[in-house]
């Protein structure tokens, strides 16, 4: 167990440092004046005019569409695959309902996969459509960012920047460039680079085997990095393709942390103010830990159905012990563990374990993080959607006292809480409606691999995963029907936009608002008490919210195990 604990302090110590320096790096990015020649380049080609000030609408339109367009780019793409060249296997389009699954998924930094990647998908998809909106939707999610924070950060401001300057300093400044080292990396690693299809070998055993290949290292990049998730491979980074050595496990972990992490830095710095981002870090990592510590109890302890029949679970010299089920031996508990609550709390959705083989309270945890959405989150809008909660505390405290709640030297008045309310209930409303309109489906029992409460929470974690943007599954759980294409895709688009563009309008309207002086009865936000306040009102509103369906699911199941039935 000291091992384990040293490797979550090591993989942790070394976000931490790596946070300070790439934080340092995007303030930059979305502060310095003036434009690098590649970027004065694509302005000119594309029309953009740099020096216009948008307004948080303008911003938000500009965003909305330019996503539409790229959506519908990668459905064409995806459509149209069957009559594509460099694809010796033939593969065949994706059916209409499919194709729309996969290019919203994929616009809106989800990755759902509702198939197969190295059987659907032939090398020109995975590059022009899967790889192509990895990119775009990365670089949107941190763009928001961008002009959120600088709408925080203004005064007497009537816009948030521009949204082209914004994307294309991400993009070129970024994200292109550390893909790069990374795949380079990942190439010497043992990663596949590669436009070759597949190769024939023969194996030990003198069979023939066909074995696919592709660009798999810079398509796992980005993947990693813009926190989105989606596999080459359908094991995704369980396949050693994907994921051939303990280093790469590593670096995939901390590619998934290190934006969402740098976005505290970087907000305490344009704020001039570190002390406040380093308490809006506390408070990610505090909750990180926690639910880190809850599946690693949980997987280690074991499952006790397997006791009575003689199963040896207890770690020892010849085995770490635990429950091993669906997990990869060579990252064995602690690595998986580890794993799990990354990927589920950065939304990226990738995985190297079975997260329908977890524990019942291990299954619990990405559930729980991915339906709080604010455990260090996906790229930009993970921050974005802590200082939702973070206004709805200072509005909670200032109530409690009778006093107009303030943020960041702001009156917080009701414009401001209506639009945080909206993203907060959007999330809400569609994780539980769209499950409670599954249950009602006839057909929704074909799609499960399991009965019980284990089966209804196949279904809660689909619409959990689609509306968090995470995509990552309970294996097993069939969603490649019209039903669930259809209703996941919707739960993606509007977890994903329902809940950026009002807190969009909420950082216009405060970068509108002049500065109050700090009074007695002021709640200073950049305090370890805030800190605490934040996490208590983020666990208590995320609680109450979600507690009935996680009951009827991994709670049930858990207490099932205990009693020694089986499900």
């Amino acid at each position: 167990m000291f091992d384990d604990l040293m490797q979550f302090v090591a993989v942790l110590a070394v976000m931490g440092c790596l946070m300070v320096m790439l934080g340092k790096w995007i303030a930059r990015i979305f502060t310095r004046p003036g434009h690098g020649l590649l970027e004065r380049g694509t302005y000119r080609l594309l029309g953009i005019r740099p020096d216009e000030k948008m307004s948080w609408k303008r911003y938000g339109i500009v965003l909305l569409l330019s996503n539409a367009a790229m959506l519908l780019l990668g459905y064409a793409v995806l459509r149209l695959q069957g009559g594509l060249l460099l694809d010796p296997l033939g593969r065949a389009a994706q059916t209409p309902d499919l194709a729309f699954n996969t290019a919203v998924s994929f616009t809106t930094n989800t990755n759902w996969q509702a198939y197969s990647g190295e059987s659907s998908l032939s090398n020109v998809s995975q590059m022009a459509a899967i790889t192509f909106l990895m990119c775009i939707s990365a670089t949107t999610g941190l763009a928001a960012a961008g002009g959120f924070m600088r709408g925080l950060c203004r005064r007497n401001a009537q816009d948030i920047g521009n949204y082209w300057v914004d994307f294309t300093r991400v993009l070129y400044r970024l994200l292109l460039p550390a893909s790069f080292l990374m795949a380079l990396v990942y190439v010497w690693q043992g990663m596949p680079q590669t436009l070759d299809a597949d190769v024939i070998v023969t194996t030990l055993e003198g069979v023939r085997q066909q074995i696919i290949l592709g660009p798999v290292a810079s398509f796992e990049t980005i993947k990693h990095l813009g926190t989105n998730g989606g596999g080459f491979f359908g094991m995704n980074a369980a396949h050693p393709f994907e994921n051939p050595t303990p280093l790469t496990n590593t670096l995939h972990m901390l590619s998934m942390l290190l934006v969402p992490a740098s976005l505290t830095y970087a907000f305490g710095t344009m704020l001039a103010d570190k002390k406040q981002g380093w308490a809006f870090f506390a408070a990610f990592l505090l909750m990180f830990a926690g639910f880190l510590s809850l599946i690693y109890s949980a997987e280690q302890a074991g499952n006790p159905l397997l006791a009575p029949l003689g199963v040896d679970q207890a770690p020892g010299l010849a085995q770490g012990g635990g429950n091993m089920e669906g997990k990869e031996l060579r990252f064995g508990i602690a690595q998986t563990s580890l794993f799990a609550t990354v990927t589920t709390a950065a939304t990226t959705g990738s995985v190297d374990a079975m997260h329908a083989s977890l524990t019942p309270l291990g299954g619990l945890v990405p559930m729980a993080q991915m339906m709080l959405n604010n455990v260090f989150g996906g790229i930009g809008v993970g921050f974005i959607n802590l200082i939702s909660y973070a206004i709805l505390t200072v509005f909670l405290v200032g109530m409690m006292i009778g006093r107009t709640p303030e943020f960041l030297g702001k009156k917080v008045e009701a414009r401001e809480m209506k639009y945080v309310m909206l993203a907060l209930l959007a999330h809400a409303f569609s994780i539980l409606g769209f499950t409670a309109l599954a249950t009602l489906m006839p057909d929704t029992l074909g799609s499960l691999s399991n009965r019980g409460p284990h089966g209804f929470s196949e279904v809660l974690y689909a619409y959990t995963s689609g509306t968090a943007n995470n995509g990552s599954a309970f294996a097993g759980f069939n969603a490649n029907t019209p039903f669930f294409n259809l209703t996941i895709g919707l739960a993606m688009l509007a977890g994903r936009y329902l809940t950026l563009l009002p807190m969009l309008a909420v950082a216009g309207g405060l970068a509108a608002k002049n500065a109050v002086p700090a009074g007695p009865g002021t709640l200073s936000t950049a305090t370890p008490l805030f800190t605490g306040l934040l996490i208590f009102v983020v666990l208590v509103v995320g609680g109450l919210t979600f507690l009935p369906a996680l009951a009827l699911g991994p709670i049930v199941e858990h207490l099932l195990m205990l009693a020694g039935a089986t499900f």
